[in-house]
């Protein structure tokens, strides 16, 4: 699979104007270009621009495109006013989660916009005086103008801003109570739902549309339901974003993962004629299947016609032979050894019979995503005496609760007690964590002391489960690759030193398999910034002997699976093994029956995996393929 970014645009049945680039950064560049362009336009008119700003993960790399401007090129923020869509209520400017804070960190201490010129949303303000408030916000948007630009995100209920579903489309600024799925998704800032604020204050869905361009973005699988929605639905009160189909100015700005659910992306043949490929046939094919309820090779003439797939059959017909290179190709995804087959014909299958046996490194951003996410292949791999490696790449230590830590210093406590060691030591510890743990503040970062403690919680959970897999400790390394080390869901950048700590481990094993989470729907991003460390590694690595007899392999399991259509390997599991694969992730008790970033699946992690396993092998077996227990399903990384 190709990674490389390429913008794609498209035109069909889209309410909105919509730009589509391969990766989020793409995009990024692209609205910051579009700013910057503006900035510098308004400056030679002798003239301010006025920018209506968001928060959120979304615009981050929007932020840091326009500081990289400002410090290498010269890009000047001095006639630029800014309005910030909203904020908690009630929120103190310093707490980590104020949108002040975020605003700050992301983008004012680092540009010379001056000081008078930023307006966001007042937090502080006392209820009685917040009507009036917001009428003063309003009444100084007007004084400058108007909003020129306007950035936006959109949340999963569909809102803009904090304008929940319900808004009128000629709202204004007002304290809004918050839905309970936006809440829920902000959990994972406030360490806990129980910890966000019910209420905000927001620009309103009519204050937004008065902008002259507005620039809505969204990055993400688990963005794509609510994209379609509002680019390819109705307009509606349930879906505020969709009043932006009205704007004679909008534009929608998307990666491939969140317009993953357009029609342009999902169904491009009902739209066009197609440069049918083996990826996008076969993807055509398994949509048909299920669309007409049918398994791969019984699917007629009549249904490739009547589905919008006639320009395929012309070229590629009869159904017959369509169906047969389908299908072959779907079968020869499916192996029962992930490490390749000994002394067995290859050619169809997706891992190579030699060397064998393979030395491999499963790659896991958190302590349990290789359980979680490709358990029952760790096992497998194991099983067929492949010399396996794990490698944990962060230590997971903001997601462990605060009790935990107290059981387990309470354990030390006691065991120093009952063995004669050390106690007045471990007493004082215990005294000092309980009571920083009974002061402490939501989202407040732990001691160093605390956050070892948790990291080593993990560890040894990790440890646990490894070995319930069969892989030998030493075996095991545990990276902490720096960029996490904030104790902060908000990490640190990338930096060459993460990356060194990759190349370093991958030169010491020569690995002939990599294994790396491909999962890049996690509520923190660990998980997309990990697999950019492992790109970048295996850049610095491409001249290497052993390089170039190294398979990359992407898993996922935790927050999505693969489409049946993208899997290029495909293992089953047996009943028994997938009751192992639980056990293994029951290792990690400080992440069962509730999480403390559990995101917005409600399910345990075990259950998400095993579900989608199931599902996955359901899907193999309504293709006529055989009926498997569960599935665990690749793609393989290809460097183009």
């Amino acid at each position: 699979m190709n990674y490389r970014a390429s913008e794609t645009r498209f035109s069909y049945y889209e309410n909105i104007p919509t730009k589509i680039f391969d990766e989020s950064i793409q995009g990024s560049k692209y609205v910051a270009q579009l700013i910057a362009d503006a900035i510098r336009r308004k400056k030679d008119q002798n003239d301010s621009l006025v920018l209506g700003l968001a928060t959120g993960s979304t615009p981050t790399d929007v932020y840091a495109e326009l500081i990289r401007m400002h410090e290498e090129e010269g890009l000047s923020f001095q006639n630029v006013i800014t309005f910030n869509l909203d904020e908690y209520y009630p929120m103190q400017p310093k707490s980590l989660q104020s949108y002040v804070r975020f605003m700050e960190e992301q983008l004012f201490n680092h540009v010379d916009i001056p000081e008078d010129q930023v307006h966001i949303p007042d937090g502080t303000i006392e209820e009685d005086n917040v009507e009036q408030y917001c009428r003063d916000y309003e009444h100084k948007i007007a004084e400058v103008g108007g909003i020129d630009i306007q950035l936006l995100g959109i949340g999963r209920t569909g809102h803009i801003g904090f304008n929940e579903p319900g808004s009128r489309p000629d709202s204004k600024t007002r304290l809004i109570t918050l839905d309970k799925i936006t809440r829920k998704d902000a959990a994972s800032d406030f360490f806990g739902e129980e910890y966000v604020p019910r209420r905000a204050i927001t620009m309103g869905v009519g204050t937004i549309l008065d902008a002259d361009q507005i620039i809505m973005m969204a990055w993400g699988e688990g963005k794509a339901p609510i994209i379609k929605e509002t680019i390819e639905g109705e307009v509606r009160e349930s879906v505020p974003a969709t009043y932006l189909q009205n704007h004679e100015n909008a534009e929608v700005v998307l990666d491939n993962a969140s317009a993953d659910e357009l029609i342009c992306k999902k169904t491009p043949w009902l739209l066009r004629s197609c440069d049918w490929d083996d990826q996008l046939i076969r993807k055509a094919v398994v949509w048909l299947c299920q669309e007409v309820d049918k398994p791969v090779l019984k699917l007629t003439d009549e249904d490739y016609n009547e589905h919008g797939m006639g320009d395929l059959l012309t070229q590629y017909g009869p159904a017959y032979d369509i169906n047969l290179k389908v299908f072959n190709e779907l079968q020869h995804t499916i192996t029962g050894w992930p490490g390749g087959k000994p002394n067995a014909e290859d050619k169809n299958r997706p891992e190579r019979a030699e060397p064998f046996p393979k030395r491999a490194i499963v790659f896991s951003p958190h302590p349990d995503d290789d359980v979680i996410s490709m358990g029952g292949t760790l096992i497998r791999l194991v099983e067929h005496d492949h010399e396996v490696h794990v490698a944990y790449q962060t230590s997971g230590n903001i997601a462990v609760f605060d009790d935990d830590v107290v059981r387990f210093v309470d354990f030390v406590s006691d065991y120093n007690d009952t063995f004669g060691m050390e106690q007045e030591e471990a007493d004082n510890m215990l005294k000092d964590i309980k009571q920083f743990i009974n002061e402490k503040e939501p989202g407040q970062v732990d001691t160093d002391e605390i956050k070892e403690i948790k990291g080593l919680i993990r560890r040894g959970e990790a440890k646990a489960a490894a070995r319930y897999c069969g892989v030998s400790e030493d075996k095991l390394h545990f990276l902490d690759m720096p960029f996490y080390e904030t104790g902060r869901v908000k990490k640190k950048p990338l930096s060459q030193d993460d990356v060194d700590i990759i190349v370093e481990l991958l030169r010491e094993v020569q690995p002939h398999q990599v294994y790396a989470a491909g999962d890049l729907s996690d509520p923190h991003g660990t998980h997309r910034v990990c697999l950019k460390a492992i790109y970048s590694a295996l850049e610095e690595c491409s001249d290497d002997d052993w390089y170039d007899d190294c398979y990359v392999w992407l898993y996922r399991g935790a927050w999505q699976e693969w489409e049946i259509n993208e899997i290029e390997m495909a293992v089953p599991l047996s009943p028994e093994e997938l009751a192992k694969k639980r056990r293994a992730i029951f290792k990690h008790q400080s992440q069962k029956d509730r999480p403390l970033f559990p995101g917005p699946d409600e399910r345990e992690f075990w259950q998400r995996s095993e579900q989608r396993n199931r599902g996955t092998a359901k899907l193999y077996d309504q293709l006529g393929f055989a009926e498997y227990e569960a599935i665990e399903g690749f793609v393989q990384y290809k460097d183009e």
